[in-house]
């Protein structure tokens, strides 16, 4: 999805100050592919959730009444049965005049979420101001953050995005190449905006630090889905098949059955074949113009260096990036904690442009590609 007139207004992360380091598991940094996982001790997903809100709320300068649109993403519980969490941080941020949208795609909801955010600012001139949240806290005794999987060690955390449309200018006024600049057609119109819509967002998109979104693809491969299913039974309620997830039995069944090599097949031409997407839809195959870096999901370092690298090297020529050794998976964040990473640490020079990479379970594969202003 080319989405190049709307902008990253500001992104946060909120992760708990505790990290659990793999010896005291009796186990090490190589063993299991991270060297600490983030571990909230007190607050509750939902509950970073809103903390990470407020602080991208700050940032930006957005009063929370004026949020339009709340998508909450996540992976695992979120401490309450047959309950909203978005409806939730919504009440408790004050933006009582959004509409709160709970998303359950695993750990690629915070790629859905941007998906579906840029879809509302694209389609809606109603919608001008969007806030995705994301938040996990994988906690016993219903989850082993180090062994409930395979290939991958859950941290605890959650994150923010703002988006909004780029009122300074279109397609080249937030940063980058325009359309034109780009070799390609340049976009239709897109809806006329309302006046009130232009008056909230106007100014907020030139604020030191936004971020141009210039595209979100995504791929998937549904035929995957038994991996974190097996053989199990569909059962009445949750974890009535087991004390606790254990995706690693779920994983091993699906195996067991139809052996490694049509994953790891699919899983190299899905990945293959998003980045191919991402680059293009990001205008970058038109006039020669690479990305700078790609964000890497929080995987295990096993995936990662097999699969991951190799094909960041060879399709985008881009510089990997890795956030997640200290922190884990972070569930349905790991692309919107990367774009918060991309933020804060003042990654990209002027014109520069990222790819930010997501997987889930099921299985999707997504990536957003973000520019910085070109000054």
């Amino acid at each position: 999805m080319r989405t190049d007139t709307l902008v990253v207004n500001a992104a946060a992360a909120w992760l708990p100050p505790r990290r659990q380091v793999p010896a005291e598991i009796g186990a090490t940094a190589e063993d299991t592919g991270y060297t600490a996982l983030a571990v909230s001790d007190g607050p509750s997903a939902p509950e970073m959730a809103v903390l990470a809100a407020d602080a991208a709320l700050e940032q930006a300068g957005w009063p929370a009444a004026e949020l339009d649109l709340l998508l909450h993403a996540w992976s695992y519980y979120q401490g309450h049965d047959f309950w909203s969490p978005a409806h939730y941080i919504a009440d408790q941020l004050g933006a009582h005049a959004a509409q709160p949208i709970g998303i359950q795609q695993m750990c690629n909801g915070g790629a859905a979420g941007l998906q579906i955010a840029a879809a509302h600012l694209l389609g809606d001139p109603s919608i001008a101001r969007v806030l995705v949240t994301t938040a996990d806290r994988f906690c016993p005794p219903g989850f082993d953050r180090w062994n409930s999987d395979l290939g991958v060690a859950y941290g605890d955390g959650a994150s923010a995005v703002l988006v909004s449309r780029d009122t300074a200018g279109g397609a080249g006024g937030a940063g980058g190449a325009g359309a034109g600049e780009a070799g390609l057609d340049a976009p239709a119109a897109g809806p006329v905006v309302g006046a009130g819509a232009d008056e909230r967002t106007a100014g907020a998109n030139e604020r030191a630090g936004a971020l141009r979104l210039v595209a979100v693809s995504s791929v998937s491969a549904p035929n995957l889905e038994g991996m974190h299913r097996g053989d199990d039974d569909f059962s009445p309620a949750a974890r009535a098949t087991a004390a606790a997830v254990d995706v690693r039995r779920t994983k091993r069944a699906y195996l067991r059955r139809h052996g490694s090599s049509g994953y790891r097949a699919a899983e190299r031409e899905r990945v293959e074949t998003l980045l191919r997407l991402a680059v293009d839809e990001a205008g970058l195959t038109r006039d020669g113009r690479r990305p700078r870096y790609v964000v890497l999901p929080r995987v295990h370092r096993g995936p990662l260096e097999s699969v991951l690298v190799p094909l960041v090297g060879e399709v985008t020529g881009a510089e990997p990036l890795d956030f997640g050794r200290s922190t884990g998976h972070l569930g349905a964040g790991d692309l919107t904690t990367g774009i918060s990473d991309l933020l804060d640490n003042k990654i990209l020079a002027p014109g520069e442009t990222a790819l930010v990479l997501s997987t889930g379970a099921g299985f999707t594969w997504s990536c957003a590609a973000l520019t910085a202003p070109a000054g």
